[in-house]
């Protein structure tokens, strides 16, 4: 299975499998682990995509973005820093 990881989609265990090339068996260990985060359905389970990210980079993916946008943020950040501490200093 060639399918690429498309966000605000979910997926079953046997579709990661597929793309990390994986047994069926051993995607299950690792959502019992926790390596994998997947939600339970009833009886069954299923992962968004975000938690495949979440493999590769250790983060989750919403995490992931707000720290993009925080390390965005940070020279406006610095910046106001100063502006306040030469203010309590003068």
């Amino acid at each position: 299975m060639n399918s690429p990881i498309i966000p605000n989609q979910v997926y079953t265990p046997e579709q990661v499998a597929a793309i990390l090339q994986l047994s069926k068996n051993t995607v299950y260990n690792l959502i019992g682990k926790g390596e994998i985060p997947a939600k339970k359905l009833g009886k069954v389970y299923r992962i968004p995509a975000t938690s495949l990210s979440f493999i590769f980079t250790g983060l989750d993916f919403d995490l992931y973005q707000a720290e993009q946008v925080d390390q965005a943020n940070l020279p406006q950040i610095n910046q106001a820093l100063k502006q306040i501490r030469r203010q309590k200093s003068a």
